[in-house]
This record gives structure tokens, C-alpha cells and sequence, in this order.
């Protein structure tokens, strides 16, 4: 695969308190940062996303007295996992990852910043209606394939890679240059819902410049 104008490369959560020793550590999160990268170089054109949750964000196990992080909690959109304080904002675990090459990316779009409603996803908050922007953005640019790395495959990734597609959008997920969480088999899980949605998988070596 080489990149073109029509290509976009959307680089997922690579963010302090996702990394090894932050507050919401992916195994081996770090690995992604090389490979993303290189991507980055070869892509004319990258969307950067960064969790950006308020003190007190409903995801947060904190916020529910008496519960802990991995519990699931009921909400008014459907079952919330609990994890612990990350991503605050104007925090250091907020920020993108040291030796990301950020200053490639045309745009940085922020989620999970509504006080009540978490946000996987970089196109739809986690309650499926309220809208992040990003696929509207990507119409107007005239981008038609999502290529998609970052943190975590089994969370953001995933569920962005899935909108991507219901979105009308093709969908690559770089394999090397993901990491999961895998909580209760959920990489496994996510691997086989991104295939069923039509989301491709490649490797960062099949992928070229012109």
C-alpha cells in the first residue's frame, strides 16, 4: 500500500497515562510509538485523537462510591466499565506521548470531554448519538480509507475502525502498531467484531511511500 490524498492516517490515544507506568497502562503501549512514527512520515495526511476526560468523568471508579475499577456500572446509555483517573485534562498523563511525532498531524481531536458520557471512539460518544466531528471533517477533506494504530485494539481502536466503516469510510487496522488491553478475551473479540464490520488488517512493513 502507498498513501495518497484520499488516505488518512488516524494515530488513536498514544498518550502518557496509556503507556507503560501511567495510570491506565496497555502491555506494552510504548511499542506503538516507533511504528506510528513511520507512519506518520509516509502519510501526507493524520488525525491525531487524545482522551481528554474533566475531573470527576462518569468512566472514572472514583466517581462511584463503593465500586472499583474494572466494575461495570449501569448508565442511561447502557453498561459503563469503570476504570481508574486518566487522561484529565491539562494533566501530564493527557499528554501525547513523548517522541510522537505529533507536529505531523493536521488535526487533534479531543474525546470523552462531556462530564457524563464516556467516549471510545473517535467518531461517536459512547451513548451511539453525539457525534465527535471527525467523520464529517473527514467527507469535507474527500478522504475515503481510514488507516488506523494506537492504543488500546481492543477499545478505541476497535470501535473507532467499526464507526469508520458504518461510516462509509474503508478501514485498515496496522496490526504491529496497535497494542490491547485484553480484558477477558476481549482482543480476540475485537479482532473478530473488526472483521465482521469489514475492517482490514496490514502490517506497517506492506506499507510504502511513493
Amino acid at each position: 500500500m502507498i498513501p495518497g490524498a484520499q488516505d488518512v492516517l488516524l494515530v488513536i490515544d498514544v498518550q502518557v497515562d496509556f503507556l507503560p507506568g501511567g495510570a491506565l497502562a496497555v502491555p506494552d503501549g510504548d511499542a506503538v510509538v516507533a511504528p506510528a512514527n513511520r507512519l506518520l512520515g509516509l502519510f501526507p495526511h493524520a488525525v491525531l485523537t487524545q482522551d481528554w476526560h474533566p475531573p470527576g468523568h462518569v468512566s472514572f471508579a472514583t466517581s462511584h462510591p463503593g465500586r472499583a475499577p474494572s466494575d461495570t456500572v449501569p448508565l442511561a446509555y447502557g453498561p459503563q466499565v469503570l476504570w481508574p483517573e486518566h487522561c484529565v485534562q491539562g494533566s501530564a498523563g493527557a499528554a501525547l506521548a513523548p517522541g510522537l511525532a505529533a507536529d505531523r498531524a493536521e488535526l487533534v481531536i479531543r474525546k470523552g470531554h462531556h462530564p457524563g458520557v464516556d467516549s471510545y471512539s473517535a467518531f461517536l460518544e459512547a451513548d451511539r448519538r453525539t457525534p465527535t466531528g471527525l467523520a464529517g471533517y473527514l467527507r469535507e477533506r474527500g478522504f475515503t480509507r481510514v488507516v488506523l494504530c494506537g492504543l488500546a485494539t481492543d477499545y478505541c481502536v476497535a470501535w473507532s475502525a467499526r464507526d469508520a466503516r458504518a461510516a462509509g469510510f474503508e478501514a485498515l487496522v496496522v496490526a504491529d502498531a496497535v497494542r490491547g488491553i485484553d480484558r477477558d478475551g476481549s482482543l480476540a473479540q475485537a479482532w473478530t467484531e473488526m472483521t465482521a464490520a469489514g475492517v482490514g488488517r496490514i502490517t506497517s512493513g506492506a506499507i510504502g511511500g511513493g
